[in-house]
């Protein structure tokens, strides 16, 4: 009862998986099909090659004579060579149907982690994104259409050899099937310890990937503070970690291989045995059993290979439902959660007791109230941690607030949609990221349709058009990964022309020149000037002489507004929050 308990739940996982995907395999279902009827020939061949060694058994071996039986050979070469044929014609389209369906899933899943939270990529690192997003689709899309080729010709490839023991002897089949119902009970045995190993060898690579990319993004830090042996043994623990899970599952799954091996050879050792005794007492004839003995090690052929092969269906089922589990989950932020389009701002914007927490120890903001109204210039300055670049991810939801709410001309950004509120938003950030290719590839993102005037003017107004104009391609200058071949400074003036083009009424700076050098700043900071003219600016900064000329100063500490106000009145205030980091940075 409990196995047929196991048996209906592996069936039922398999048709409910292979029913999930089939919106992926519905725009090729036609040569998927045409590749996957070419199985019950294929499967069913063998069963023919089989049943001819019967009248070459009777006619030529026993009755010594040649009739049809001269034929055999070059017949069982035509079988096998139309069996050859059909089998690469079939190979082919399930490889392209295989091939199409894994770049849908990944094409789909890439979609999906586009519109991901910014808390997912907070708690995932990259290896583990890698391997969700890209290593489940090749596991699961790309064995679908092979597993259930492999199963398909497998089950007519039975079905005939069955078939041909049947009719040969139906008391030997007894045997073997009896054999084959002990050859599949040790599966279940092993189901749930492969599905566990498995789970932990995705976590392990997932690691090592991430450790690759650090390698890859973090060299310079690496060999600067000498941390080649340091990396060198966190790779080698991690992937010792995994070799040993390898072994976990070696040892778990490849002794089936023998058992099964063993087991054939009993069904054939007891074929022969009692095979032997319906021969001398005239039930059947020897051709009857020499082509049973063909059909039975050719149906227990495939037990040899099958640990390997069912770990591979497991695994599969196992990325399946990693994907749908990713494609079910709704993101907290959701495009579709705001109906209102947000045409312009035009009063103000204005937290009300805005409470805010990363995760539920601890709140990084607390009941913090504030207005910013059009054409101000706001900062936010304060000690490290108290909040100031939670504030500027908050306005265009990055992070959705924990009580409050933040209001744009007294509407809930919630109920605007997330493209028209975010359209009207620039960010530069203090470490801006840009994408590989062309410095214009990297400005227009603001506004794709930009033309070539319009990028000079924004490059003119970021302060970067003469260092362009330096460069043998000018615009169409390669950059490198993440900008690698530019400075600081002038990945600080692409990411301000990028903001210059996109023209948004709401700017935000975080600390965008906090990590240059004196001269780069001064560069960059009037860059900025240009950028914040006629705009609507909430300035985060470290350095307190960028922003003595703001409309008004919040100062941030421990997730609290403690202070509220304007320079001059700020830093001559007894015992002040601001007065002392303006005294820490300006005393002698």
């Amino acid at each position: 009862m409990k196995n047929q308990w196991k048996k209906q739940v592996m069936s039922n996982i398999f048709i409910r998986n292979y029913r999930r995907m089939w919106p992926f395999v519905k725009p090729y279902w036609g040569r998927a099909l045409i590749g996957l009827l070419f199985t019950i020939p294929i499967g069913s061949m063998d069963a023919a090659i089989a049943m001819l060694l019967k009248p070459f058994m009777d006619d030529v071996l026993v009755q010594k004579e040649v009739t049809f039986s001269s034929e055999l050979p070059f017949i069982i070469m035509g079988i096998t060579l139309a069996q050859g044929t059909m089998t690469y014609v079939s190979g082919y389209l399930n490889s392209w149907v295989s091939s199409k369906i894994t770049l849908l899933v990944r094409s789909k899943l890439y979609q999906k982690l586009l519109l991901m939270d910014s808390t997912y990529f907070d708690t995932n690192n990259s290896g583990m994104v890698i391997t969700r997003f890209s290593g489940d689709a090749n596991a699961a899309a790309g064995g679908l259409i092979s597993d259930l080729k492999s199963f398909l010709t497998r089950l007519f490839s039975s079905l005939g050899l069955l078939g041909v023991l049947v009719y040969n002897s139906w008391q030997l089949s007894i045997v073997a099937v009896i054999v084959l119902v002990v050859a599949a009970y040790p599966l279940s045995l092993v189901k749930k310890r492969i599905t566990s190993i498995t789970r932990q060898s995705v976590g392990a690579g997932a690691n090592i990937t991430t450790l690759y990319n650090e390698t890859f993004s973090g060299n310079r830090v690496i060999q600067s503070f000498n941390l080649e042996k340091k990396q060198d043994e966190r790779f080698w623990d991690t992937a010792n970690y995994s070799f040993n899970l390898s072994m976990k599952m070696v040892k778990t799954s490849t002794w089936l291989s023998p058992f099964m091996h063993f087991i054939g050879s009993c069904g054939i050792a007891g074929a022969l045995a009692y095979g032997s005794h319906l021969i001398i007492s005239g039930t059947i004839t020897s051709g009857n059993f020499v082509a049973f003995i063909a059909a039975l090690m050719m149906l227990y052929t495939p037990l040899r290979s099958i640990s390997g092969n069912y770990i591979s269906i497991v695994q599969a089922f196992m990325a399946q439902d990693r994907i749908f589990e990713i494609l079910d989950s709704k993101p907290v932020i959701r495009s579709n959660d705001g109906t209102i389009e947000l045409e312009d701002i035009k009063k103000n914007i204005e937290f009300k007791h805005v409470t805010f927490a990363y995760n539920k120890d601890r709140d990084v903001l607390s009941n913090v109230s504030f207005e910013v109204k059009v054409g101000q210039t706001v900062a936010l300055v304060g000690n490290s941690g108290g909040g100031k670049t939670t504030i500027s991810a908050l306005i265009p939801r990055l992070y959705e607030v924990k009580d409050g709410e933040i209001l744009i001309d007294g509407v809930n950004i919630k109920d605007y949609t997330i493209d028209s509120l975010r359209r009207h938003i620039s960010m530069v950030f203090q470490d801006n990221f840009l994408f590989s290719g062309t410095i214009k590839e990297n400005i227009i993102l603001g506004k794709d349709d930009a033309s070539d005037d319009e990028i000079w003017e924004a490059a003119k107004n970021a302060h970067l058009d003469h260092f362009i104009k330096t460069l043998p391609q000018k615009l169409d200058t390669e950059i490198g990964e993440r900008g690698i071949l530019l400075s600081g400074g002038q990945k600080q003036r692409v990411a301000i022309a990028r903001a210059f083009i996109k023209n948004a009424p709401l700017v935000i700076l975080d600390e965008a020149t906090s990590a240059l050098d004196n001269r780069s700043e001064k560069i960059v900071q009037r860059a900025l000037d240009n950028l914040m003219k006629g705009k609507t600016v909430i300035v985060i900064a470290h350095r307190l002489s960028t922003i003595q000329n703001a409309d008004k100063i919040l100062v941030l500490n421990d997730g609290l507004v403690v202070e509220e106000g304007v320079h001059s009145e700020l830093v001559n205030k007894e015992n002040g929050a601001y007065a002392a980091l303006y005294k820490s940075q300006f005393q002698k």
